[in-house]
């Protein structure tokens, strides 16, 4: 495994004709971090994920990876670039006619010179790390959609992407089966330390699953960050979005009227609701630590000062005592540093 890389995206549109679907998309993905992208249904978060591959083009904006910007990439470095995606489509995108061996075994034989001796290796491994051996030979149309999902993940994994795509893994499966692939991409992001975006409408996979997450509203990026930023937010999208409610500025058209919205919150333009409780991330299965924990810690801590006081809060309470001694942040039981006084993390160990 090569481990993942950064993604830096700046000031992306997208159109189709004279139909605006986002515009001014700006993010950075840290590299070996695990993304949740979340939004109403037809804000465009499918469309992105063909934008970051370079499958549709946008009008504006730039994608960064290794230097280089894959808008504006000839059609040669391009495809080199997209070598470094692994993608786990909705439905898994398996071949009917092809067993589950042939339809991981695909890009390999696709994209490489590889011996069918070191395929079968590969493949093999890739099976095994998502709980599919025995099943070479099945075909898809034998399977569970669990299991095709988790095949269509093998089949993503066999060139050692730095970068893993997921358009909704959770679509069409139960609720048991979503909280075993979400482990299962936990422990996937253990094992290669690439670089996870998911777009996804579970809530669960959204407060459980990742680093960082992002929500689409209204033709923009509305928010992107540590996961306890958006976690504890007080703005209404996001509180609205997070308990699922029907009241709240996101209508069937996605969009409301200004005064609808106004008159919901009462003119305060407040939550109409409180947050539901922040969840803990998934861990590792083995107990372990992923290695992008360490260096996401290390950025979030470096940003403490910038978020509000929930999200500081939020990110302080999971530090260790000893974590909490590293970064100056006061003793569990004391009062909470604030910007300026002793104790607050100002660029000391670990800021980068």
């Amino acid at each position: 495994m090569t481990g993942g890389v950064e993604v830096a995206v700046e000031r992306l549109s997208k159109s189709f004709g004279k139909a605006n679907v986002w515009s001014d998309v700006t993010f950075t993905m840290p590299r070996g971090e695990i993304n949740v992208l979340l939004g109403p249904s037809g804000t465009g978060k499918s469309v992105f994920l063909k934008c970051l591959m370079g499958l549709l083009k946008p009008e504006k904006g730039s994608i960064f990876i290794h230097d280089t910007d894959l808008v504006r990439a000839k059609a040669d470095k391009l495809y080199e670039i997209r070598k470094l995606f692994g993608v786990l489509f909705q439905d898994g995108a398996l071949f009917g006619s092809m067993n589950l061996f042939d339809n991981i075994a695909f890009p390999l034989r696709e994209h490489t010179k590889k011996s069918e001796r070191e395929i079968r290796d590969i493949v093999m491994e890739k099976m095994a790390m998502v709980g599919l051996t025995g099943d070479e030979r099945k075909l898809p149309g034998e399977i569970s959609g669990g299991m095709r999902k988790r095949a269509g993940l093998a089949r993503g994994l066999v060139l050692d992407p730095e970068i893993m795509l997921f358009d909704e893994p959770d679509s069409g499966l139960d609720p048991v089966r979503t909280a075993y692939l979400n482990q299962l991409i936990v422990d996937l992001n253990q094992k290669t330390d690439s670089t996870f975006l998911i777009v996804t409408h579970d809530i669960n996979t959204a407060q459980t699953l990742p680093d960082n997450i992002g929500i689409m509203y209204h033709k923009h990026l509305a928010m992107f960050g540590p996961r306890e930023l958006l976690l504890t937010s007080e703005d209404p999208v996001v509180a609205q979005f997070l308990n699922g409610r029907r009241e709240g500025p996101i209508g069937m058209s996605e969009e409301k009227d200004a005064n609808e919205v106004a008159a919901e919150a009462g003119g305060k333009g407040k939550a109409l609701f409180e947050l539901p409780p922040m969840k803990p991330q998934i861990r590792p299965t083995d107990g372990g630590v992923r290695a992008a924990e360490g260096r996401r810690r290390d950025r979030v801590m470096g940003m403490l000062h910038t978020l509000p006081p929930k999200a500081q809060a939020a990110i302080q309470a999971n530090l260790t005592d000893e974590q909490r001694r590293q970064y100056g942040v006061a003793a569990r039981g004391e009062a909470p540093t604030q910007a300026g006084q002793p104790g607050w993390f100002d660029g000391g160990p670990g800021r980068r």
